[in-house]
């Protein structure tokens, strides 16, 4: 069995786990994403993630990332983890890969739902949420970065944050480009678990963020926190 089989098979293994989860959605009421700024697609469900920055460019695949971010931590965190980092109870969904399979059984349940003996275990966001707010979500998840390239470079980001919120009190000394490509180096070595090619890491976060005013600095800063945070 290869890697990738062996990958999709936990992928949907994972998936079926999670939404067997007693009542894990039933008493949480869905919440519209405002999904304003993302090319529609439609009625008809695709069976690819439309918004990859392959296929929409990196403002689109920014501004999906963003309100994929928005629309997860409303109505998917409360089982399946902030930052999509599981606490043990639900599988990890950053492993459904960034490919068509692991986008159709994404599709198909976020679509229609769970249901087993006549209870709903994951309700179908389909109708409630639309397909725009389903592949926005879905572009956040599989772009969640990977817990050992993240450890991998921990120390440094934890040195540059605290330099970076330095700068917020006073950047008389900052060097705003040499800060975004140190950044931006080490975003590019951060991967995914879902095997998509650019990560939504602190790293990369921070790097958009910083344009050399004070209050960049500070965001930058709290984005590299949480970051950090999240990532143990």
């Amino acid at each position: 069995m290869t890697a990738l089989t062996i990958k999709s098979v936990f992928a949907a293994a994972a998936l079926t786990a999670v939404a067997s989860l007693v009542q894990a959605h039933g008493d949480v009421a869905p919440q519209a994403v405002d999904t304003a700024g993302l090319p529609e697609n439609g009625d008809d469900w695709l069976t690819e993630n439309p918004y990859r920055a392959e296929l929409v460019g990196e403002e689109v695949w920014t501004r999906a990332v963003e309100i994929g971010a928005s629309g997860y931590n409303q109505n998917c965190a409360r089982c399946h983890g902030l930052e999509v980092i599981s606490g043990g109870l639900a599988p990890d969904l950053r492993f459904l890969e960034a490919e068509e399979y692991g986008d159709e059984w994404y599709a198909e349940r976020f679509r229609d739902g769970y249901t087993q003996n006549g209870i709903t275990k994951m309700p179908a966001f389909g109708e409630l949420l639309g397909q725009d707010a389903a592949w926005a979500i879905r572009t956040y998840i599989e772009t969640r970065p990977d817990d050992v390239s993240m450890e991998e470079v921990s120390d440094e980001l934890k040195a540059l944050r605290d330099q970076i919120a330095g700068y917020a009190d006073d950047p008389a000394n900052a060097d705003a480009d040499a800060l975004k490509a140190r950044l931006s180096e080490i975003a590019s070595g951060i991967e995914t678990m879902s095997g998509a090619p650019v990560a939504d890491s602190a790293a990369y976060r921070a790097a958009n963020l910083i344009d050399g005013t004070q209050e960049a600095y500070a965001r930058a800063a709290e984005a590299l926190t949480i970051g950090l945070s999240a990532a143990h």
